[in-house]
């Protein structure tokens, strides 16, 4: 990808993600990572090279929640489905089901201006999930929450991710999120951006919480660290 002004984001990038796999990718800031998802999921078009991607039904979460506030948050839940046409009726059941899974029940009356940061990104996740992605991309959505809120919505997207077989692909500058949230990781080295390494993570769905505790994954995330570090020297 070389944007108009010249600069070389990415470049000989080459990655493959397999159906109902989740895939994190970490690299340092600028690297492209943005980019690369943004070309997925076709709102960038690559300047050269083949990109092939089931977009039919797919989720995106952006960093920031992006919720219109002067719709309540099950109007914010039924805006893609208004778009694609579902009846009111439709709409209404599908957004109150999505509301209560991604642990909202009782908020569907509020505007997004009385909830917390961490209950916005929820409302954001449920309007992607009421579509039914076959591919849900995620563009750092929990990097501007607080340690504790992050870590629990880490844990409800892995719920998420069990009980709706999508495949993920999932930006971040968090190791120990990638870890946590993956069946694989993959690092990128500085602009223009390249596939330096893929870790693949052996732990087994679901993620118990005091995983991140264990000495396994903490070797882990060291090891994807290290070659981060290299990354970023290099």
């Amino acid at each position: 990808m070389q944007f108009p002004d010249g600069t070389q984001a990415l470049e000989d990038v080459s990655l493959t993600i397999r159906q109902n796999e989740f895939v994190s990718v970490v690299g340092p800031s600028g690297c492209g990572k943005s980019t690369l998802l943004k070309i997925a999921s076709g709102l960038f078009p690559q300047t050269s090279g083949i990109v092939k991607v089931d977009r039919e039904q797919l989720g995106y979460t952006f960093q920031d929640a992006t919720l219109m506030p002067w719709r309540k948050v099950r109007g914010n839940v039924e805006l893609l489905m208004e778009l694609r046409g579902y009846s009111k009726a439709e709409r209404k059941r599908i957004a109150l089901e999505q509301i209560k899974m991604v642990g909202l029940d009782g908020f569907a009356d509020h505007y997004p201006k009385r909830l917390s940061g961490g209950m916005r990104m929820r409302a954001s996740l449920a309007r992607s999930l009421a579509l039914k992605p076959n591919v849900f991309m995620f563009d750092e959505p929990f990097g501007a929450l607080d340690e504790i809120t992050r870590e629990r919505l880490n844990d409800e997207l892995v719920s998420l991710f069990m009980r709706n077989s999508f495949t993920g692909l999932f930006i971040t500058h968090s190791i120990p999120e990638a870890v946590y949230l993956s069946s694989k990781v993959v690092v990128m080295s500085r602009r223009p951006g390249r596939i330096l390494k893929e870790f693949d993570i052996p732990f087994a769905y679901p993620r118990d919480p005091n995983l991140r505790f264990s000495a396994e994954f903490a070797a882990l995330c060291n090891e994807i660290s290290v070659s981060l570090r290299q990354a970023i020297e290099q």
